[in-house]
């Protein structure tokens, strides 16, 4: 068992090792879509990468029906196991939409022999969810 100092510095150690395996500006927070953000996800029982939606319900319908329209392209020619929830629930109880790829291998992030499947899945799958925003961002940003 680790106590939350550990675990807080585990938590950094993995980032701040992503960050050097893997030097790369992500998208991240800027999609220059309001409530439109990619995220990376690694706790101690899973990891996965998610393209979330938390704007207000308009725009979040709005996007979301954008994004549904692209969903066959996302699995055909980006993220075949892409899981697409129109109501998805944070673990604080707020509802947001999200298209997410969990690792299905076992991992913890207090687990260092985890963290490299855990960075080469990052690495790998969020490029080509970047690549995928990336072409098809004009048809989702329209209003």
């Amino acid at each position: 068992m680790f106590s939350k100092e550990e675990s807080r510095l585990l938590r950094q150690e993995f980032w701040t090792s992503f960050g050097k395996s893997f030097p790369r500006k992500w998208l991240l927070y800027n999609t220059k879509i309001k409530g439109l953000s990619f995220k990376f996800h690694f706790n101690t029982k899973k990891a996965s990468i998610s393209l979330d939606l938390e704007d207000d319900l308009e725009n979040r319908i709005n996007c979301w029906e954008k994004l549904e329209a692209l969903k066959n392209i996302l699995h055909t020619d980006y993220l075949p196991d892409a899981i697409y929830e129109e109501e998805y629930y944070l673990e604080n109880g707020k509802e947001i939409s999200r298209i997410y790829l969990p690792l299905e291998q076992k991992v913890s992030i207090h687990n260092k022999n985890t963290w490299r499947d855990v960075m080469e899945f990052f690495n790998v799958n969020m490029i080509l969810f970047e690549t995928f925003f990336e072409e098809y961002k004009d048809i989702i940003k329209a209003s």
